[in-house]
Formats: C-alpha cells, structure tokens, sequence
C-alpha cells in the first residue's frame, strides 16, 4: 500500500475557493480504481493549511492518478491558490494490528 501525506498553505483570501477545489477533488479521487481511502482536512492551527491523507493499492494505481487530466488541473490549480509551496510525501507501508486484536 502507498501512503501519501500533502499539505499546502494557502493565500487566507483563497481559502474558500481551495477548500471547494480540494473536496472535488477528494471526491473524484475516491472513485479511482486503487484509491482505498483520500481525504483533505483543514489544520486547526493554521487553518490556511490543507492536509491530504491518501491510501493507494500501489504504486501503478498512484501513478495512474496522477496523470488523470482532472488531477493535473486540480494541482495547477490549487498551486494557483498556494502562499507555499505545496509538500508531498509518499510511503510503503503495510497495515498491522495491535497486539491480540483481529483485523477488521
């Protein structure tokens, strides 16, 4: 399974207008085959930061989406819309369950 974890931080007066373009496209994304989970959430902290949760199969299912004509907008865009450069990191990880508990 690959693991993305991606934050920007956006200009405060395009907050609404990267929140929109985020939820579409979390909402398209979710659709895509391998996508097991995509989510954004604003930072309580700093609540111009966006943060992206996702979980892919694979890598050939991250790769996939990634070059899907609506990603690349979205991130065009949402650089657009950036006070920050966005960041991204991508991890292998495999699912555990703790200790005497089952997976569900």
């Amino acid at each position: 399974m690959i693991v993305v974890l991606g934050s920007v931080k956006v200009q405060a007066s395009k907050l609404q207008d990267a929140l929109a373009l985020a939820q579409e496209h979390v909402l398209r994304s979710r659709t895509e085959y391998g996508c097991i989970e995509h989510g954004v959430s604003q930072d309580c902290e700093t609540p111009t930061r966006l943060v992206f949760v996702e979980r892919w199969e694979s890598m050939q299912s991250l790769q996939a989406h990634f070059v899907v004509p609506a990603s690349r907008s979205f991130a065009k865009a949402l650089a657009g819309l950036a006070a920050e450069p966005p960041t991204m990191a991508l991890y292998e990880a495999s699912q555990i369950t703790p200790s005497g508990k089952s997976a569900a």
